[in-house]
């Protein structure tokens, strides 16, 4: 029952605050209009046709007292007329013994009911026929009569007046509500775009207003936001000036090596300096990730196709499937994708012989799936293969590249900028590591 029902509930918060303050509204407004014209409105209409009732056995005696019908009703029209009724003598081949009133009239069952229920000898009773009046037929002594009572001396006048304007204080309370509950609920939906926007690695304006907890909510924001801010840069310096630091003297034993006499040992020594300057490179991108890269329109497809052809032409064996639904540009850092990708890839030719480049689109995310046919990686190893510096020791070492386990990190790093993550798993087409990165539409 529970998970029907959230099915029905608003999802956002402004339906929901709307629901939670004009469901009350219209229960109140609902429990009110039936009480009030269940006790009130029968109440009155029962008291009325019980008075309408001694009148009508008035009218009947006078027309029984008299021998003919054509003299009792010279005798009992002036009465009738004096209770503001109508004697007719009806056509015996119309009257008949069924009851008409229409489904709209909210007081014609108590009418009837207490006509019939007081009032003996009733043939029919018409709320239907003639407009505001009540036709009812009675039997008396010489013969069947008819009695035109105007329906206000019957039953309450308008009842419907209360509903309409139940109706319409209901639909200006709905509107007062829906102005204030928009105006208090701008400031979160500000702050939720602020936070969304940020989570994808990009900074708006925001100024925290609104409510007193709007206001803390958003301050507390903008001071996690620039401490983070903080953290991203102060990394960022201090491994941008450890790698740079190393590259003087990685220069001197380079050129100091090569000045050297060519033989297996000085070999060994240069590319040992070759593997330092490639964790340098590393150590470099991760600093730097995509601070350099600016959000803009780019498209998915195009950006993969560009991935294939640079593997292509380094002669490794990387294809691009196909998508059944061709996605359609979005906002991202293009060249960190680039990067990304270019690193899923090459792990993927590192550790395999065929890599395959596919991008898929789902509701709410942008998926690029780099698939090899490599050993992969074990299912309790995947966690800690994103993590920087970490190194694996079963089948699937990401340093046998002689890198410095940095790869997987500053993919999972740029999936973070865009509000998304990588995750690692199992291909099934192809039998290696399945690796998608997945990026928030």
């Amino acid at each position: 029952m529970r998970p029907r029902l959230k099915i029905l509930l608003p999802r956002s918060l402004f339906g929901r605050a709307a629901l939670i303050l004009v469901l009350p509204i219209v229960t109140i407004q609902l429990i009110v209009s039936i009480a009030f014209i269940q006790r009130h409105f029968e109440g009155v209409t029962r008291q009325l046709s019980l008075g309408v009732i001694y009148e009508i056995e008035l009218i009947r005696a006078q027309v029984e007292r008299t021998g003919d019908l054509a003299g009792a009703f010279a005798e009992a029209s002036g009465t009738a007329k004096a209770f503001g009724m109508t004697l007719l003598r009806p056509d015996p081949a119309s009257v008949t013994a069924a009851d008409k009133s229409g489904w709209q009239d909210l007081t014609a069952g108590v009418v009837i009911e207490t006509l019939r229920s007081g009032l003996k000898g009733i043939l029919s009773i018409d709320l239907q026929s003639v407009r505001s009046t009540v036709v009812l037929t009675v039997t008396t002594g010489p013969g069947p009569v008819q009695l035109l009572i105007p329906r206000a001396r019957l039953s309450a006048s308008n009842p419907h007046q209360l509903l309409v304007i139940m109706g319409l204080a209901s639909a200006l309370m709905t509107f007062i509500a829906y102005a204030f509950l928009r105006n208090q609920l701008r400031p979160i939906a500000r702050l939720a775009a602020a936070a969304t926007a940020f989570g994808k690695g990009e900074v708006v304006q925001y100024r925290p207003r609104g409510a007193t907890e709007v206001r803390a909510a958003g301050a507390a924001f903008l001071d996690m936001r620039a401490r983070i801010e903080r953290a991203i840069e102060t990394r960022t310096m201090m491994l941008s000036g450890i790698s740079h630091d190393l590259r003087t003297p990685l220069t001197r034993l380079r050129l100091g090596l090569t000045m050297l006499p060519e033989d297996d040992e000085v070999a060994a020594l240069l590319s040992d300096v070759a593997e330092m300057e490639r964790m340098v490179d590393e150590f470099l991108a991760f600093a730097r990730g995509d601070a350099l890269d600016e959000p803009e329109m780019a498209d998915p497809m195009a950006l993969a196709q560009h991935v294939v052809e640079n593997a292509g032409r380094a002669g490794h064996d990387v294809v691009l499937i196909p998508s059944a639904v061709p996605p359609a540009p979005m906002r991202m850092r293009p060249q960190s994708i680039v990067r990304a990708l270019e690193n899923l890839v090459g792990n993927g030719v590192r550790h395999g012989r065929h890599v395959s480049l596919s991008v898929q689109v789902t509701e709410r995310q942008l998926r690029f799936v780099v698939e090899d046919d490599g050993p992969g990686i074990p299912h309790d190893k995947r966690e800690t293969a994103v993590s920087p510096f970490a190194r694996l020791d079963d089948a699937r070492n990401r340093n046998a590249g002689n890198g410095a386990g940095l790869g997987l990190a500053i993919v999972a790093d740029i999936a973070r900028s865009h509000g998304g993550s990588l995750v690692l798993g199992q291909s099934e087409r192809l039998g290696g590591l399945k690796a998608e990165l997945r990026l928030a539409r």
